[in-house]
């Protein structure tokens, strides 16, 4: 990550043409994709005005927060608002595609496969093995030997119950919203309320199932949505406040257990 301090006032994209050597066309491109921040906010406005003394930094559109690895698996910290995996709108701009490309400096023949994955929005931990063998393995006994999924998350309202279990029957409809329904799949999220302020409460959330959107479904049901989701909440123009901070489970090779944790990302605490 690069970081410059502002010595004069000006508008962010006159500031960014001056400090970096890249065409007018690749900085509008930086902001609009969210890699700048000023003193830690996500800024995307062209002519967003600094001051004296604002850090700005900007985010390597190549940098990975590699929390492990091994010759079997890479273990990462994905940052929000980046896809796991491509779609058919977005190609090129995903995690996998920066795994792919970091793996493949060491030798152009290496690979990559996706174990498991977190919403675009999530941030947190995903991993990915090096090998379809080894993906296989970890996938076909993955609810065996996954022992926790934490995250940590901030939803919108205050829980009459600080600490309790959320069960339901989740099902994906034919426009992408998961919803609950007696033709769902079973899933499970235990929560704990840790702080509140400002009819915001912080949670610690471990699952014991892991359905699509799960957290936020059941967040939603139990009318205290994902402070910041615009799929399942009310619309802001923050981050979605949802966080994988830790994964513990038995290698099903070698039958250790490992456990990958992460800090909580600087917004949690400046939000709550």
């Amino acid at each position: 990550m690069k970081k410059y301090i502002v010595n004069k006032e000006m508008i962010i994209f006159d500031f960014l043409k001056q400090s970096i050597s890249l065409s007018k066309n690749s900085i509008k491109s930086l902001l609009h994709d969210k890699y700048v921040y000023v003193n830690d906010k996500c800024v995307t406005k062209y002519d967003y005005m600094l001051k004296n003394d604002d850090i700005v930094e900007i985010k390597s559109t190549n940098d990975i927060d590699i929390i492990y690895e091994d010759k079997d698996i890479i273990v990462v910290n994905k940052p929000y608002g980046l896809l796991t995996v491509s779609t058919d709108k977005e190609k090129n701009k995903t995690l996998y595609k920066m795994v792919s490309d970091y793996v493949k400096k060491t030798n152009k023949n290496n690979k990559v496969f996706i174990i498991n994955r977190i919403d675009k929005d999530t941030s947190g931990i995903v991993m990915f093995s090096k090998s379809e063998k080894i993906k296989q393995l970890y996938q076909n006994n993955w609810n065996e030997i996954v022992k926790k999924r934490k995250y940590i998350a901030i939803v919108d309202g205050i829980l009459k119950e600080k600490e309790g279990t959320i069960k339901s029957y989740l099902k994906e409809d034919k426009n992408h919203i998961v919803h609950s329904s007696k033709e769902g799949k079973l899933s499970i999220t235990n929560y704990k309320v840790i702080k509140e302020k400002n009819n915001l409460s912080l949670l610690d959330i471990n699952i014991e199932t892991g359905r699509k959107n799960q957290i936020r479904v059941h967040m939603k049901e139990n009318k205290t949505p994902i402070y910041g989701d615009n799929k399942y909440g009310k619309k802001t123009k923050t981050r979605m406040f949802l966080h994988a901070y830790k994964l513990s489970l038995i290698n099903p090779k070698t039958k250790k257990q490992m456990t990958f944790e992460t800090s909580i990302p600087d917004e949690f605490n400046k939000i709550i």
